[in-house]
């Protein structure tokens, strides 16, 4: 590597070590680290702010800009607190029982949506139900946001990575349905299983608490049917326009923005009252992380790594797909996953072609450990950082150990549960 390219590593490496151990806040570290690479220009303006692999994903920044505006609308008609009760009483003031019911939703809604679009709506319902029943909500937090991005994995539109991956191989959304969606309900069920275990000491009864519950009318909870009617049917178009991406071909970001401003349009809520909820903290976190990471695909220290793993296989089927599974889910606990994908995808691209045997396997070991390996640290996910944005917005902070110390466990277990699925089905 050139002595640039070495640069940019220890300015990264000592970026996230500031963002894991918190000396400093992770948007201060973040910013720093950006302004240093491009002070030293490991990167530059053109690469950093306009290009598509490795700038700033602005793809990703006004998803988020957009559904935190329709988000803060929906706030304001009641519907949060009415869903909290709703799923408190199915589940009867059971804390595990909720905690499955919020961890299905949340999986089968990013199957769907992406999974920040998923967490967004989710988390307000989160932090409402628990401070109903006086339960700890860092826990739930958590698992709905490894939910996600296990139920992303699913379909072609559920993570980000997912569409790189399809568009390089030239996979469709059935595709992806059919290759990877067996393995997600397995994977879920195992989650939860692991959920029961890693957060137990959550799961406190309150028998008053929940007697209460019961007695509530969630119907009661709605404060403004008329902007709700107007805030849910603009909502429905928008995760519409969502699922008929590959027909429509309209960017998420797109219509996210579109959405958000036609329900700014015909509502009588004001401009200040629809971006009061945006977590711009969390925006401008995604913006020095994209910056910094886009420096070490800029510099080529990322695509070394990944040239390096591929060489490593020397052409064997079932080594390769294993290698590239494990890697890619190291990688992506560490550098977020949608530029780690698009450099590696030329890569896998060219294995496919000419590893012996049915290559396709390689794209769906990308596809797993890029996606299942985002749960691995607090920032391995856009979905993860999200929720650490949330959770401090409203006074209940998770640190980065908190939440990578489950992630590790959880990241483990479901890729090492991958590994049978891709060698029974496709190498065997």
């Amino acid at each position: 590597m050139t002595f640039t390219a070495w640069v940019a590593t220890a300015v990264f490496v000592a970026t996230y070590v500031l963002i894991a151990t918190e000396r400093v806040h992770r948007v201060k570290a973040a910013l720093g680290g950006a302004a240093v690479l491009l002070l030293i220009h490991a990167t530059s303006a053109g690469p950093a702010f306009f290009s598509q692999h490795t700038g700033i994903d602005w793809n990703v920044v006004f998803l988020l800009l957009g559904m935190m505006v329709i988000v803060g609308v929906l706030r304001q008609t009641g519907v949060f607190e009415y869903l909290a009760i709703w799923a408190a009483k199915r589940a009867r003031g059971r804390p595990f029982r909720l905690m499955v019911l919020l961890l299905v939703i949340t999986g089968g809604a990013s199957a769907l949506l992406d999974n920040v679009t998923t967490v967004l709506l989710v988390a307000p319902v989160t932090f409402l139900v628990c401070e109903r029943l006086a339960l700890p909500v860092a826990p739930f937090l958590i698992a709905e946001a490894m939910a996600s991005n296990i139920g992303g994995t699913a379909t072609l539109v559920g993570d980000p990575p997912n569409i790189i991956i399809a568009s390089r191989g030239g996979l469709t959304f059935n595709d992806f349905l059919v290759h990877l969606a067996p393995l997600v309900v397995v994977l879920m069920v195992v989650f939860i299983g692991l959920c029961r275990l890693l957060f137990r000491k959550a799961f406190r009864y309150d028998p008053e608490r929940a007697a209460e519950i019961m007695q509530l009318d969630e119907k009661a909870a709605i404060g403004d049917r008329v902007l709700l009617v107007q805030s849910l049917s603009v909502l429905g178009v928008v995760i519409a326009a969502f699922v008929l991406h590959p027909v429509l071909h309209y960017e998420p970001s797109v219509v996210a923005l579109l959405g958000a401003g036609l329900l700014v349009l015909i509502t009588k809520v004001t401009t200040e009252d629809a971006i009061r909820e945006v977590e711009w903290p969390t925006l401008v976190f995604f913006a020095g992380l994209f910056i910094m990471v886009g420096a070490l695909v800029e510099t080529g220290v990322i695509g070394q790594i990944s040239r390096a793993a591929a060489d490593a296989t020397a052409g064997r089927l079932g080594v390769t797909t294993m290698v590239l599974l494990w890697a890619s889910a190291g990688l992506s606990a560490i550098v977020d996953n949608i530029p780690y994908v698009a450099t590696m995808s030329p890569i896998v691209s060219d294995l496919v072609h000419n590893v012996p045997g049915d290559g396709h396997v390689l794209w769906w070991a990308l596809a797993l450990g890029a996606d299942l390996g985002g749960n691995a640290t607090a920032v391995g996910a856009s979905a993860n950082v999200v929720i650490l944005g949330i959770a401090e917005r409203n006074g209940a902070r998770i640190s980065f150990w908190e939440f990578t110390k489950y992630g590790l466990v959880v990241t483990v277990v479901t890729v090492a549960l991958a590994v049978p699925y891709l060698w029974l089905r496709y190498l065997l």
